[in-house]
């Protein structure tokens, strides 16, 4: 379990995040949605403690994060942030045996190979491994990128936008690979987006930020409503139902 109690992160005098408490449930897709500058990434790093947090506590299996060894800790949680470009001229395969560093240190085994091909075969990348990163089209390399998360083996993986830049087929694409790290593998997957409609069909529970602060939170179905997304968002969006799946329309 991954609790957050009472977190605060401030740049200058304004607090990005302004004490926030939240428990992610274990097994699920979580999905943190709001406006851009309401402080979800900045959360995310601080779950992953890639960024330190001002006050406040983050637990990670109830032991606050600061007292995880960093090898224990990159054994347990991975994260995978939106500018994640790599200025090497890397295979697939290559970038991909990054996420086996915490076990290896660079020295692979039986074992690492078996968790690099197993990750190349869930994302379906198994053709192109020697092909280099810059002869991949965006969602190829997105799912290499996610591949060497599959790899690195953590029981909680975190994505900031993950989507990010990419098309209607491989946004889709991605959100069904990280469906599947849940339903398979039984992964905890928490995510910020910024498409209500892909939080809507994959998310189990949506957290949803303004300014700094948790605004809402619940399962897909209760967030899910024009009253509550128009309080967030600050504009009008009707719901449809379509195939028993709520989607959004937006209006200015």
């Amino acid at each position: 379990m991954v609790n957050v109690m009472n977190v605060w992160k401030h740049y200058g005098t304004k607090p990005v995040v302004d004490d926030v408490s939240i428990s992610i449930p274990k097994g699920k897709i979580t999905t943190f949605i709001g406006p851009n500058g309401a402080g979800k990434s900045t959360l995310l790093s601080m779950i992953s403690r890639l960024i330190t947090k001002d006050d406040g506590e983050v637990r990670i299996e109830n032991q606050e994060i600061g007292h995880w060894k960093t090898e224990e800790l990159s054994k347990k949680i991975s994260i995978l942030k939106q500018s994640n470009h790599i200025h090497l001229r890397l295979t697939v395969r290559e970038l991909i045996s990054f996420g086996r560093f915490p076990y290896s240190r660079g020295r692979l085994t039986e074992e690492d190979e078996d968790k690099i091909e197993q990750a190349l075969e869930f994302v379906a990348l198994q053709d192109m491994q020697d092909k280099y990163l810059d002869q991949l089209s965006g969602g190829q390399r997105q799912r290499a990128y996610i591949a060497m998360v599959i790899a690195q083996d953590t029981e909680y993986v975190l994505l900031d936008e993950p989507l990010n830049n990419l098309d209607m087929n491989h946004s889709v694409q991605v959100m069904k690979t990280l469906s599947r790290l849940v339903r398979e593998l039984g992964k905890t997957v928490v995510l910020v987006v910024h498409d209500i409609n892909f939080a809507s069909c994959y998310s189990d529970y949506i957290v949803a930020m303004k300014e700094g602060r948790i605004v809402e939170e619940g399962s897909t179905e209760k967030m899910i409503e024009p009253e509550v997304l128009n309080s967030i968002y600050d504009m009008d969006i009707d719901i449809h139902t379509i195939n028993n799946q709520k989607i959004c329309v937006y209006f200015q």
